[in-house]
């Protein structure tokens, strides 16, 4: 009788822990979901009551008409660092992930290039903005132009792809490697049927943050990209681009109630691009773990 009495209270004091730390957890995600739920509804209780479809087909007239060039061109810059940094970040993220494990002098072969991913990740976009136009823009000549856009946008989330690439090829188990290579498989093939497939959906993901990255930046776009009311040309080099973030940053701040609603329908495209991603992303992710034993 008195070990369960002596145990009583060390047993409540677990409990007691163990629902503080619970109550905590679902703190901290409420403290994360509420800024992001405040964010979006404040957009669309702004944007809906004014919202009209024409917006989306009606060229820009400043600080009036519609978005279209505005969200072609927004496309076009995303497709454009989803060809730029997705191919680059991907690759850079299988070589450290498979490739850079070799020991080289007694440390690994990848460090330098993971020191100097978190430095390029490390920089703010304003700053990489600025170069882009003093080397690009300036240097090279090339104006206020897609592909001065396209670099820097592609400097900025290339980090990030290659983290997530790596970080998702180092948690496919081991096992399966090893099934591979007593298989007979070359190494290549195994990486593309076995690694790659089962790594898929950490992949997407990082794209998907590079794609939200892109979309929703301002600073270095307005360096590089410049701003226009046309459609984009598809040229390369001295044609202005024009896209989203600049209207709602630059409408917001002028004076007429016309300018604010562009600001608002612009902010609502946004909104709905990214919200479009995740599903697609969580698409993609359901249908390739289907058959995991983690997801059954």
């Amino acid at each position: 009788m008195s070990l369960v009495t002596q145990s009583y209270p060390k047993t409540s004091w677990r409990r007691f822990k163990s629902s503080a730390f619970r109550v905590s957890t679902l703190a901290a995600l409420l403290f994360v979901i509420a800024p992001a739920l405040w964010l979006v509804l404040g957009v669309v209780v702004r944007a809906v009551p004014h919202w009209q479809w024409s917006v989306l087909t009606t060229l820009s007239q400043g600080t009036s008409g519609g978005l279209e060039n505005a969200l072609v061109g927004t496309l076009v810059i995303m497709g454009g660092v989803l060809v730029l940094a997705g191919s680059v970040g991907v690759l850079a993220g299988i070589h450290l992930a498979e490739l850079a494990h070799v020991r080289k002098n007694g440390r690994p072969s990848g460090t330098i290039f993971r020191l100097a991913i978190d430095v390029l990740s490390g920089f703010p976009s304003i700053v990489l903005g600025y170069v882009g136009y003093v080397a690009l823009c300036v240097g090279l000549h090339w104006g206020f132009s897609l592909l001065p856009a396209l670099l820097i946008l592609s400097m900025m989330v290339v980090p990030y792809i290659a983290k997530s690439t790596e970080s998702a090829l180092r948690q496919v188990p081991t096992n399966y490697r090893e099934g591979a290579e007593a298989l007979g498989m070359p190494v290549g093939y195994a990486l593309r049927k076995v690694v790659l497939k089962s790594a898929l959906p950490g992949i997407v993901t990082g794209l998907l943050i590079a794609l939200a990255v892109a979309g929703g930046e301002t600073a270095p776009l307005l360096y590089t990209a410049g701003a226009t009311n046309s459609l984009p040309s598809f040229a390369l080099l001295h044609h202005p681009v024009a896209y989203l973030t600049y209207y709602v940053w630059t409408d917001y701040n002028q004076p007429t109630a016309e300018a604010h609603v562009v600001s608002y329908d612009a902010a609502l495209i946004l909104v709905v691009m990214v919200l479009t991603l995740l599903v697609v992303s969580r698409v993609i992710v359901t249908r390739t773990q289907r058959h995991s034993e983690s997801y059954r």
